[in-house]
């Protein structure tokens, strides 16, 4: 416990006291300066974190179909609907392609600057 008792809020100010009292004017000038610019720094970058969520509705519809329905009618609607859900697909790939071949980029460029 005897460790403790050297940390004590009134030694720390006193310390502080003495310390700034053997400094020059303009070190205490950038004393203040510096502690500014620190304090402004954090600051911008707590307020630049806030982000508003961007509320996006979204909806999806489903078509209502009978049960009585037929095997042939839910092919039918399934060779309909294979060509939608095939260019869906390619764009997608076409989509994870392009951003891939980005990432690539910046890896070699990162790798070229010898990162």
């Amino acid at each position: 416990m005897r460790y403790l008792t050297r940390f004590s809020p009134f030694r720390a100010i006193q310390d502080l006291r003495v310390f700034l009292s053997a400094r020059r004017p303009h070190e205490l000038g950038f004393l203040a300066l510096a502690i500014v610019m620190t304090t402004l720094l954090i600051a911008g970058f707590i307020h630049d974190s806030h982000e508003e969520r961007v509320y996006k509705r979204e909806i999806t519809y489903f078509q209502s179909w009978p049960l009585t329905r037929s095997d042939e009618e839910i092919r039918a609607q399934q060779a309909i609907d294979l060509p939608k859900e095939l260019a869906l697909k390619a764009e997608l790939e076409r989509r994870q392609k392009e951003r891939q071949a980005q990432f690539k980029k910046y890896d070699d460029q990162l790798t070229k600057w010898g990162f």
